[in-house]
């Protein structure tokens, strides 16, 4: 069972959906969800909570603010310290929710939000299991992966441009989340996600039908990058333990590098879980999803002692 949800986040309001398991009588526990980088809760997120819920574990997936169905201002921009307090407002909604076990919550993150439940598994023991699928580790060295030589100074140049700019009253700066999205030359050839992705956005993006994307926008602020560039996860995971923690990754992740994540994993602390599938980032959204999600499942279930 799925119902549209809303809740306040500090004078701002996110929506999302609850997913309750059907035919189950006793408080259930409950796993707190949201999207990566740029993307919204249509996105393949239905089909993870689906399978939790099935395995009889509530799910509340919820738009990061400024994104999809969740207010917020400006649009489009990324802020990750204000989405990790936002994961930390809806894991108190949920703990209020009816049937719901306040003392079994877990948080599920991808890619940008990946690290987002490193660093709630680290910093709110409310959270009694985590699950970081492709999270970003570093957000610094990602940066230099990505704007190499002269474009890393580039990059700063214009982000100072921009800053100028929002002085003088000027809306944001905006960039594209998927540069070569291209939705005309690639359509799913049935129904569910795109068999194979790999690291391309462009693909995944345009493989999508058109009410999986309906409120998705191929853009962010520019300062979203920026803020990013700030952004270490990665230096929060030896503090999760004891909290359960399982890390799914990709073996040819480009995106949030495969490396980086079996680096940050050696850091963390027992008990953990490394589940490692074949492909590239956007895999785990296609490809791999089924997979992704069945890890997921057994993880929450075993550690939050579901009753299926």
């Amino acid at each position: 069972m799925k119902r549209d949800i809303e809740l306040n986040a500090e004078g701002t309001t996110l929506r999302g959906w609850l997913h309750v398991p059907s035919g189950v009588s006793s408080r259930v526990p409950l796993v707190v969800m949201a999207h990566g980088w740029g993307a919204v809760k249509e996105m393949y997120l239905d089909e993870y909570a689906a399978a939790f819920a099935a395995a009889g574990i509530a799910a509340l997936v919820f738009d990061h603010r400024n994104f999809g169905a969740s207010d917020g201002e400006p649009r489009q921009e990324i802020d990750p310290w204000a989405q990790v307090r936002d994961y930390r407002h809806a894991i108190t909604f949920a703990q209020a929710i009816p049937g719901v076990d306040r003392d079994r919550i877990g948080v599920w993150g991808t890619s940008y939000s990946g690290g987002h439940a490193l660093v709630l598994g680290a910093i709110d023991r409310r959270v009694r299991c985590v699950v970081a699928q492709c999270p970003t580790i570093s957000g610094w060295r990602n940066m230099l992966r990505r704007y190499p030589g002269d474009r890393l100074a580039q990059f700063f140049a214009a982000c100072e441009a921009d800053r100028a700019a929002r002085f003088r009253g000027e809306p944001p700066r905006t960039v594209p989340i998927a540069p070569d999205f291209r939705p005309e030359e690639h359509r799913p050839a049935g129904p569910g996600p795109a068999a194979r992705a790999g690291n391309d956005g462009g693909g995944w993006f345009g493989a999508l039908t058109a009410d999986r994307r309906a409120a998705w926008r191929n853009e962010v602020t520019l300062r979203s990058v920026e803020l990013y560039s700030e952004y270490e996860p990665g230096t929060y995971i030896s503090r999760i333990g004891p909290t359960p923690l399982l890390i799914v990754t990709a073996d040819a992740d480009s995106l949030t590098p495969t490396d980086e994540i079996l680096g940050a994993y050696d850091a963390a602390r027992e008990p953990k879980k490394l589940v490692i599938l074949p492909g590239g980032h956007f895999d785990l959204y296609g490809a791999q999803l089924s997979a992704g999600s069945a890890a997921a499942t057994e993880w929450f279930a075993l550690h939050l002692n579901a009753s299926r």
